[in-house]
């Protein structure tokens, strides 16, 4: 018996990869929460389906709670196959790392299957280069929702990267961009990405001092930086062109 822990990639179901498409095929039991696209799930047409993420009116689950499940699941000697989707990467803001320990303490066997985090994904996807000659040589990728539990916050949001793409920060985006401000301008160019690689994406540019009045909803990732610029001119052609 294998639990397979996968990457479901950013949002498009098309962009995960051939490795988890195979782990899925295979699996017994596939355990998944609400950023992994449920049209994924077609690859897993004999599995049984357990969902683990928030619904309107329904108890959102902790990590213990999902950690039993998928140990419970994995204890069940009818199951061969364990597959626990993840939207994005399941270690880049994932838990992953939470959910492989548990598996440790429990000598049960893993296997890891990458995927394409949305820090990279949606804006690759609409043209926004993250790196740039010239404009940008190095990037972060930060929470900007941190677990409420700390004692205190780890983010101190004085990052020297030329580009910031923070992940779950839209409901205290305000928050996090007066933080932000304190160590770059206010002018400095930012965008929101809504739905990344979606049919419904929309893109939202402003800069740090006022993005955060903007009309936004999630999911949606972020970005800080003078790449922002750069963007403008790839968006404008493709919008230009049809593209």
């Amino acid at each position: 018996m294998t639990v397979y822990l996968v990457g479901a990639g950013p949002g498009d179901p098309e962009l995960i990869t051939l490795k988890a498409i195979k782990a899925l095929n295979r699996a017994d039991v596939v355990i998944y929460d609400r950023l992994a696209n449920e049209e994924i799930l077609q690859h897993s047409p004999n599995a049984k389906l357990i969902y683990v993420g928030k619904k309107a009116g329904e108890h959102y689950k902790s990590q213990e709670e999902i950690n039993n499940i998928i140990i419970k699941e994995a204890k069940n000697e009818s199951n061969k196959i364990i597959v626990r989707l993840k939207g994005g990467d399941p270690f880049v803001f994932g838990r992953g790392g939470e959910e492989i320990l548990e598996l440790i303490n429990e000598n049960i066997s893993f296997e890891i299957i990458p995927g394409v985090t949305s820090a990279i994904g949606a804006p690759t996807r609409v043209g926004l280069p993250i790196t740039h000659r010239g404009v940008a040589t190095s990037f972060t990728v930060v929470t900007g929702h941190e677990d409420p539990t700390k004692d205190k916050k780890q983010v101190k949001w004085d990052y020297t990267a030329d580009t910031i793409i923070v992940l779950m920060g839209i409901g205290k985006i305000e928050e996090n961009t007066t933080e932000m401000m304190k160590y770059k301008s206010p002018k400095t160019p930012a965008c929101i990405i809504e739905n990344g690689t979606l049919p419904n994406e929309r893109i939202i540019f402003g800069k740090l001092e006022n993005i955060a009045q903007k009309d936004i909803n999630t999911p949606a990732i972020l970005i800080v930086g003078n790449v922002i610029n750069i963007f403008k001119e790839i968006k404008d052609f493709k919008d230009k062109n049809n593209i």
